[in-house]
């Protein structure tokens, strides 16, 4: 396979006459009006920040230009990543999820976002705590209720050929703990009409040599066939693997595979699987280890094997939070593929970006 890159990756969303402007976790769409929407976690002052809200932008050009963030969702508590499921005729669904009070308090140290911890009152943090979600029906000239689903994925549910909306995702727990005695990654079909969650089933959780390892932020695509893909993050605490798995469902996602690593254990994550008109799976993924980047590996016989470690985006060594990348095709067939990222240095705020480039045999 060979890469070519178009145009030097260029920023498209930031806030650089405010502090806050961290931006990070994006996902990119085309919704059924043929506009590309972008949505992400923004106005932040960092990583972990309580000030987070999940924001949506739109280029109708093709991704030459793009509006200004405006804020989807936005609780009291720090919205984070942002997931768009386009589905039928108009619809749009956007994801977001955040964490307990508690937790962030736990992991900072600056008096500003303490005092604003404090000030969230015990039945605030009830009614905004989850893994969230609104719905549009109208290419997002509106947006209906929060809504909060059992499980989170940072690119969002997927729309499936008989109209399903099929979300597999980990299961929410608002502090990043894990249950030992459920599986992490599960399965369900929403309903965008009322918000309702029913569950489908869910993937075996992963172990190497006897030890279980964190599995979460999965992201899933129907193929022709029918058959579910789904790649799933999957590291150690001490991040001696920091790479992605595959499973497949061909009953609608009740039944799985068992998972296997198709990266080797360093070789990146979290995944966006996207399929190219020319029927060629693309998978992008971030690159945490030096230089860093962003990555693609291909596969044309349905996810059966993978052609990896393709290189759309070198960070220079600026900084290793990076990625989240997902693509939209152009309509020359060409590809934008949108990530987050430290453009210039390492102390500077992260921001939302995208490269242009093709592929051809």
């Amino acid at each position: 396979m060979k890469i070519t890159i178009h145009d030097k990756a260029k920023v498209i969303i930031e806030n650089p006459l405010s502090i806050h402007n961290y931006f990070g976790w994006p996902t990119a769409a085309r919704l059924k009006n043929g506009k590309i929407a972008v949505t992400a976690s923004g106005f932040r002052l960092g990583h972990v920040c309580p000030f987070g809200k999940t924001v949506i932008s739109f280029s109708d050009d093709d991704g030459k230009t793009y509006t200004l963030p405006a804020p989807v969702i936005d609780t009291c508590l720090d919205d984070r990543d942002g997931g768009l499921c386009a589905f039928g005729e108009s619809g749009l669904i956007l994801t977001s999820f955040n964490n307990k009070v508690d937790w962030q308090k736990e992991i900072t140290d600056d008096p500003y976002k303490l005092a604003y911890l404090d000030k969230i009152t015990p039945e605030q943090e009830e009614k905004a705590l989850g893994s969230t979600f609104r719905v549009s029906y109208d290419n997002t000239t509106t947006f209906g209720p929060l809504y909060k689903s059992p499980i989170s994925s940072p690119h969002g549910p997927c729309e499936l050929s008989d109209g399903r909306i099929l979300w597999v995702g980990c299961v929410f727990d608002g502090s990043y703990l894990r249950n030992e005695d459920v599986n992490d990654i599960q399965v369900y079909t929403l309903n965008p009409e009322n918000g309702e969650m029913n569950y489908v089933g869910e993937i075996e959780n992963i172990e190497i040599d006897g030890v279980k390892y964190n599995s979460y932020e999965p992201h899933a695509i129907e193929l022709d066939d029918g058959t579910i893909l789904v790649h799933i993050r999957v590291e150690t605490s001490t991040f001696t693997h920091f790479t992605l798995f595959q499973s497949k469902s061909t009953d609608g996602g009740k039944t799985w595979t068992k998972p296997v690593q198709i990266l080797e254990d360093k070789g990146g994550a979290p995944a966006h699987i996207f399929k190219h008109s020319s029927g060629t799976l693309i998978c992008t993924y971030g690159d945490r280890q030096a230089p860093f980047g962003i990555k693609a590996m291909f596969s044309k016989d349905g996810g059966e094997t993978w052609d990896t470690n393709y290189t759309l985006y070198i960070n220079n060594e600026i900084s290793s939070d990076l990625g989240y990348p997902s693509t939209v095709e152009l309509p020359d067939r060409s590809l934008l593929t949108i990530f987050y990222a430290h453009n210039t240095k390492w102390d500077d705020p992260a921001i939302i970006m995208q490269t242009h480039w093709s592929f051809e045999e």
